[in-house]
């Protein structure tokens, strides 16, 4: 059980009355075996059991489904679209695309499901904002659309000023894109609506039984502390947990906070400064301010990029209450004058951020057998969805678009080791935080690209 249950879970806990699972006490077998009962696993089971019901699938999980990062984030609804320049310099203009597309329409069947299967998950699909609190930022902010508009696939559109301030809620907003194919769900929520809907099709799903070792034998087995399970296939789904089970992909990702604060009910005073809506808000700092109302009338506001975990170790922090309140607190007072900082909780969350700032996912040491993904970078509700697609097709031995997607090819490029990549990242966050002071003052820190090649370059030289 988690030490301190972040708001989202423990009020989905209070409201659909989930009980804990059974810990697994026996050796059993069974065709698929996932480890982690997030996001990515039960999307994994539920698409398994969707196209081949007759296929037994486990699920073993450490604690209780959805007490990590699913239960703990944001709840914004977000997509591939501005990353469409990202994914073609990786995987070519066609599957660019596609995924791109099939993100956006992920949006729409997580909905569809969860009406399907009467999963109140306080989804509303009313579409998100990116907005630009300085002139720097507004510089920026218009440059994904072009690509878009370039290959017909653009849903955003322009705001204007003053637009762009109604819809967001904040009078620092100078301006924003907005897009219909996005928008917010209580995370909390949907991960225990997922456990009931996996039940429901037939997955067993065994909770407070953290594997302890993976047999890649002729057939994996998984060891938890009481039991095993002998399966067919393997998949492990544990996100930011992965380079602790298996080190080689510390590399590949790092481990970073994400912090949230909530406030108390107050439906009217947001709907006086136009936030009235499920939108998902995010301004364009690299470490990036996040923020959207609950269907209760509570404001979440984020913001990332506050701490770096050491050699991607779980730190206490990222399971207490936030440490950071009072420069969130200060942030919410700046982007929200006329709103009260009446704070309900605080929490904070470890994000799996990648090289490319996109998820991977591919078979473990080339076994044929056993399959992982991710490295969600901060935006993993979506995507989540995507890569229940592509797990339970290479589990499933597939030969489709999901098993031949460009995500579907394991990490593409890697971090320099420790501690170099550490001291790093020290160096990058107080270098951005420098910047985006100057930015904030009007000012332009002329410094600031060449100082990142320069590091860049080192890094490459460090990791090689």
């Amino acid at each position: 059980m988690s030490n301190t249950q972040p708001f989202w879970f423990k009020q989905a806990l209070t409201l659909t009355g989930d009980q804990p699972g059974r810990p697994l006490t026996s050796n059993i077998s069974t065709d698929v075996c996932i480890v982690g009962g997030g996001f990515t696993g039960l999307w994994t089971a539920i698409k398994i059991k969707q196209q081949s019901p007759n296929t037994d699938v486990t699920i073993v999980e450490k604690g209780r489904c959805g007490e990590g990062a699913s239960g703990r984030n944001g709840g914004c609804m977000l997509t591939f679209a501005t990353k469409l320049n990202t994914l073609i310099s990786l995987f070519g203009v066609t599957e660019a695309i596609r995924l791109v597309q099939a993100s956006e329409q992920a949006v729409f069947d997580i909905k569809k499901f969860c009406q399907a299967h009467h999963i109140d998950a306080d989804i509303r699909v009313d579409g998100a904002i990116y907005t630009a609190n300085n002139a720097a930022q507004a510089k920026k902010l218009y440059q994904p659309l072009s690509l878009l508009d370039q290959y017909g696939i653009n849903r955003w559109q322009k705001l204007k000023a003053h637009e762009a301030i109604k819809v967001s809620g904040s009078p620092l907003t100078q301006v924003a894109i907005s897009t219909d194919a996005a928008g917010s769900l209580h995370p909390g929520k949907l991960v225990l609506g997922l456990k009931k809907a996996a039940l429901s099709l037939g997955v067993n799903i065994y909770e407070h039984s953290p594997m302890t070792a993976l047999q890649q034998t002729t057939t994996p087995e998984v060891n938890t502390k009481q039991g095993s399970i002998k399966a067919k296939k393997v998949v492990i789904a544990v996100n930011g947990w992965m380079g602790q089970m298996f080190p080689r992909f510390n590399r590949h990702y790092v481990l970073v906070s994400s912090d949230m604060v909530i406030t108390k009910p107050q439906a009217q005073a947001l709907t006086d400064v136009g936030l009235s809506h499920g939108k998902a808000v995010a301004d364009s700092r690299i470490f990036v301010h996040y923020y959207r109302t609950s269907a209760d009338g509570r404001l979440m506001l984020g913001k990332g990029g506050n701490l770096f975990a050491y050699a991607n170790k779980m730190l206490p922090a990222f399971d207490q209450k936030s440490g950071f309140e009072a420069m969130l607190g200060k942030s919410f007072n700046k982007i929200f004058p006329s709103l009260a900082f009446n704070i309900e909780a605080s929490w904070t969350g470890a994000s799996d951020r990648s090289v490319t700032g996109l998820p991977f996912f591919g078979r473990l040491n080339e076994n044929p057998k056993v399959f992982y993904g991710l490295g969600y970078s901060g935006n993993g509700v979506v995507q989540s969805y995507l890569g229940g697609e592509i797990l339970s097709s290479l589990a499933l031995g597939h030969n489709n678009t999901w098993s031949n997607c460009g995500l579907a090819k394991g990490p593409l490029g890697s971090f320099p080791p420790e501690p170099i990549r550490y001291l790093g990242a020290q160096i990058v966050k107080n270098c951005v935080q420098r910047k985006e002071q100057f930015e904030d003052a009007n000012k332009t820190p002329w410094w600031f690209d060449q100082y990142m090649a320069k590091f860049a370059a080192a890094a490459g030289k460090a990791d090689k």
